[in-house]
Order: structure tokens, then sequence, then C-alpha cells
């Protein structure tokens, strides 16, 4: 194994590790010019549906960047596609379900089937990447959580609020749990199948949740994400990531993540305070930082590892996905930086708590 797949994999254990390992969210992607490339020729579907391409793209980031870990390239809504759901991709909205899923009827029709029947084509890019890597870098599968997979089954689309999503949540809560208890199957088969095709490390996105109360979440969300994390435990190791959540992050320490990625509105210091030393994080640079002068990135960079204090379980990542904009330059001068200067902030083997 090489030293960049074993810092990923001993920090999501956390162990002490010779770096920070680093990655970044949708790296494989639309700030490289050889992504772009692609993308002039084929849909990000098509991409997607061709194991090659997606095995390409998932890889470049490692040659390209210096990263420690590549992450699978696909899409949060692939899971509905053995649902019988038809979505689209149009560009400057995003995934659109074109029948919202808001009756009892239409949940009723939500198919549950083996993974492998369901997205064959996206395994068949797992084994492919994984043999591709070589061991060079740790190979991070993922897919969305239950709830935002169901605001864009109920909304439709992407949404400022989710109205129609926390309206159904309120009004009708026994529909809600069975939307949700079908959801978690499908995601739970989803992501078991990547760990069996090759993924050594699960993100789960909930890119939502934050505009839900406290009490919403543990309520209508949390036993539905503790359902999902409790299959994973012996799998893999998890990471939850979601975004404009801080006043979540007590209720998020209960769900049995193993992980937990933090976006940038938080210190790190300030989150692993919250949910105490029993977890390994990610993150959590301003994404924005990266379009900036070297100067801004190296100073939020280093105030990032002086957060993590150089505890064991640090990932370094942004608190969100690259920007279209951002310069590769830049992103691989952050990895280096990162795995150059992240010792001088490392705390001794006999401390695991924040500092």
């Amino acid at each position: 194994m090489s030293p960049s797949a074993a810092r990923m994999l001993g920090a999501s254990r956390q162990e002490p590790t010779d770096s920070t390992p680093v990655w970044f969210m949708r790296q494989a992607g639309r700030s490289l010019p050889e992504y772009r490339l692609l993308r002039q020729r084929m849909t990000l579907l098509e991409m997607v549906r061709d194991p090659a391409v997606c095995c390409q793209v998932t890889c470049m980031p490692v040659e390209l960047l210096g990263v420690d870990a590549a992450v699978l390239f696909a899409d949060i809504m692939l899971p509905l596609e053995g649902m019988g759901v038809p979505f689209q991709m149009e560009d400057g909205v995003g995934p659109v379900v074109t029948d919202p899923i808001r009756t009892e009827d239409q949940i009723d029709a939500l198919r549950v089937v083996a993974a492998e029947e369901a997205t064959p084509y996206l395994f068949e890019g797992i084994r492919l990447a994984r043999r591709e890597l070589g061991g060079r870098a740790a190979l991070i599968g993922f897919g969305p959580s239950p709830f935002t997979l169901a605001c864009y089954l109920v909304e439709g689309r992407g949404s400022r609020d989710f109205p129609h999503v926390r309206a159904l949540m309120y009004a009708q809560p026994s529909l809600w749990s069975r939307l949700m208890r079908t959801l978690t199957e499908v995601l739970s088969r989803y992501l078991l199948a990547q760990v069996d095709s090759g993924a050594q490390l699960v993100q789960v996105f909930d890119s939502w949740a934050g505009v839900l109360d406290e009490h919403s979440y543990r309520e209508s969300v949390a036993p539905h994400l503790s359902k999902l994390f409790g299959d994973l435990r012996t799998a893999a190791p998890a990471i939850y990531f979601s975004t404009g959540s801080p006043h979540l992050l007590g209720a998020i320490a209960e769900i049995g993540a193993p992980g937990i990625s933090v976006d940038w509105r938080l210190p790190l210091r300030e989150a692993w305070s919250r949910v105490g030393p029993d977890f390994f994080l990610q993150g959590n640079l301003d994404p924005a930082l990266v379009l900036s002068r070297w100067e801004d990135l190296e100073r939020g960079a280093r105030a990032v590892l002086k957060g993590a204090g150089g505890q064991p379980g640090h990932i370094f990542n942004l608190g969100h996905g690259v920007l279209p904009d951002s310069d590769p330059s830049q992103l691989r001068r952050l990895v280096e930086f990162v795995h150059e200067f992240s010792g001088e902030y490392r705390a001794p083997a006999r401390d695991r708590g924040p500092v």
C-alpha cells in the first residue's frame, strides 16, 4: 500500500500518520481542463454510465493533483435508476425529477432491487478504478443520504428551503417515514455494493440537512441515518457530510457515522469539542480561498491544520466542493503544502483529544 492510501485509511482509524491526508470534494470534475475536454463530447450521465470514462475521471486527480484519495465519479441521483424514477440533469439547474413523489401510491411504486441490477455500469467503473489505482491512493465511494435524496424526489429539484419536503414531513409523518425507510434500504444496498466492488471508504452526502431544525432532524432524519451507518459499520469507514449544519452537530454525533465532514463555517477545534474525540473529522477550508492569492490560501490552510491540532483522525478537505474556476495548480500546491507542513501541528501520540 502506498503512503497516500495508508494516510487516508490510517486517518479513518484515528491512527497517527506520516502527514495529514488530503482530497477534495468535486476534485474529479469541472475545474480540470482534461475533464472539460471530455465534457465537450459527452453529457455527465453518459460519462458516468461508461465504466472506462468513469474510471478515467475518478483517477485523474491522483495524477494531476497528488491527492491521497480518488473519489468515485458519479452523481447522487443514480440510485433512482433502479427505483423506476425518471430524472434529468439540466444545465444551470441540476437534478430534476419530472414527476415529484408526494403521494402514498407513488411511494408504494418505488422499486427496491439489487444494486448491481440497478446500476451495473457504476460497479464496473469502481472495479476498473481500483485496479487502475493499484494502491497508489485510496478509493472513496459515495452516495446521497436518505434525506437529501428525498429532497429531490419530493421537491422535484434543488430549493432554498424545500417547502414541499418539510410539509410532507410535518403533515404526514407516517408517509414520510415509509419513504425514508425505502430510501435507506436502497442506499444501504447501493453503498455496500460499492464497497464490495472495491471502494475503501464511503461518504454520505446530506447536502440539504441544514434546512432542518434540530428537533426535526432528530425525529425525522436521524433514525434512518443510524440504520444506514449501522449497515455500513463493518464494511468500510464512512464519512457523513452536511453543510450549513453547525446547529445539528450534537445530533450528528449520535447517528453512528465514524467520520464527520465539517464545512468552513465552524472551526475544526470547536467542531471536535462538540462531537468529542471518538470521531475522525474531515475539512474544512473555504473553497473560495482556492480562488484567492496563494498567501491567502496558505494562511487558511495553516488555520485548518492548527485547528485540527495534529490529532490522529484529521483528513484535510475543503468545506464543500471545488469551485469551477479553481486553478488546478493552486490545488496541487495546496496538497504539497499540507503534506509538508502538517507535521508542524502534530500532537503527541498520547493526546487524543482536541487541543
